[in-house]
């Protein structure tokens, strides 16, 4: 069952800027889905178009079955869809218990609760729940992000590049905990540059190229063609 429906939009940061190029996207109940593809093609765009940070120019976006078109990023939180921007995802100077509370903000009465059982799935915050977020590692501060976002109990994830900047290992734990997510029932789209891990723990995947698809399917598929394999996944 279609929990997101993306068709036809055209989106920009200017009247003029169409990075989005009548574009269509969509995402079904409980599934991850990679969206990969080259730098400036237009990946993080078409998270800020869904998260509520860009109106589009043209097209729908449905949810469920209703709009989010025009709707603020907290209405759209509060419908489900939580996202985690690459960057400036975490307040530094506040300890993790704090960016988990401020994670909870459309429901104030629940943030308690739900703090209490973000650090018992993740032990790392648990351990580390007083400590400021900038002593966290920077796989640490991924799993914070995430966390921060699971506190609207989203029925969907927008995850912005999470392995950018991480160390193998610690992207393979963050890949680990995405999957992790998703058993629980969370859809997840997953735009990265860390195309073959990507794909790897997804089920179905988009390969943008200068705001278009240029390729759409399976996810293992995908990351078996050799054409694909050559120009994103080194080999």
């Amino acid at each position: 069952m279609g929990l997101l429906t993306v068709s036809s939009i055209v989106a920009g940061y200017t009247a003029t800027d169409e990075i989005l190029k009548d574009l269509d996207f969509a995402v079904d109940e409980g599934e991850i889905v990679a969206v990969i593809g080259p730098n400036g093609a237009g990946k993080s765009t078409l998270l800020k178009a869904i998260a509520g940070l860009l109106r589009p120019s043209h097209g729908s976006i449905v949810w469920k079955d209703q709009s989010l078109v025009g709707r603020p990023p907290s209405e759209i939180a509060r419908l489900g869809v939580a996202y985690v921007p690459q960057e400036h995802n975490v307040f530094q100077s506040m300890s993790v218990r704090e960016n988990l509370e401020i994670g909870g903000f459309v429901e104030p009465a629940k943030v308690s609760a739900r703090a209490a059982r973000a650090m018992e799935r993740f032990p790392v915050l648990g351990e580390k729940r007083r400590h400021a977020a900038r002593t966290l590692s920077g796989g640490e501060r991924q799993i914070l992000a995430m966390a921060m976002a699971l506190m609207v109990e989203p029925t969907m994830l927008l995850l912005d590049e999470p392995s950018a900047g991480l160390s193998p290992h610690a992207a393979a734990t963050l890949f680990d905990t995405i999957g992790a997510i998703n058993r629980d029932g969370i859809a997840v789209v997953l735009v990265e540059q860390n195309a073959d891990q990507a794909l790897a723990v997804a089920q179905r995947a988009y390969l943008m190229v200068d705001g278009r698809n240029s390729r759409i399917g399976d996810a293992h598929e995908l990351a078996a063609d050799p054409e694909i394999r050559r120009v994103f996944l080194g080999g």
